[in-house]
């Protein structure tokens, strides 16, 4: 009678093992990768206040891949970590460079905002080990006195905490206003 018991344990204990078995993890590059990009432009309404005319938002989001999971840094930034990022290209672990239509060529269009560019450590707390995932930026685009709208894309690269470069991306066209 002890016999008929034990053995739906065993049983359950044999399913458990062999899903742990099943599990993998992904042999990814110890390089970041990206793919995927997608924009999207939201009109923001305007608003009483400094600021507060009419924009658009503008959200753009990433796929990644990374084999050692140290995309990131913490906040606020060490100032180790600043130093070497800007001795190493000047800018953080997130680059856009945004591209507007002028004569039938895309040229880069200097934004402020962009310049030095930080997300957080993406595994903070958590075990080393490939990762994978999304990531999203989100900038606004303020209307100035007119209504015109410029064929706009973005071209995208991350780095990690290694200083290794992923591939660089570029998004669809969208048309967005520039201030003057």
């Amino acid at each position: 009678m002890e016999r008929q018991q034990i053995q739906p344990y065993f049983f359950v204990l044999g399913i458990a093992l062999t899903l742990i078995g099943c599990f993998n993890e992904p042999n990814y590059s110890n390089t970041p990768e990206i793919f995927a990009p997608d924009v999207e432009r939201y009109p923001v309404a305007a608003s009483g206040g400094v600021g507060g005319g009419k924009r658009d938002s503008v959200v753009i989001t990433i796929r990644f891949k990374d084999g050692d999971g140290n995309l990131g840094d913490d906040f606020p930034l060490p100032k180790a970590d600043s130093l070497r990022y800007k001795s190493n290209g000047g800018w953080g672990n997130y680059r856009i460079t945004t591209l507007r239509l002028v004569d039938g060529k895309y040229v880069e269009v200097p934004v402020r905002v962009n310049e030095t560019l930080y997300f957080p450590n993406l595994t903070k707390g958590k075990p080393t080990g490939a990762i994978e995932g999304d990531l999203q930026f989100s900038q606004l685009f303020q209307y100035g006195n007119s209504t015109r709208l410029f064929p706009t894309k973005f071209r995208i690269q991350v780095r990690d905490r290694a200083l290794n470069e992923s591939n660089v991306i570029e998004t669809d066209t969208l048309n967005l206003p520039f201030l003057r």
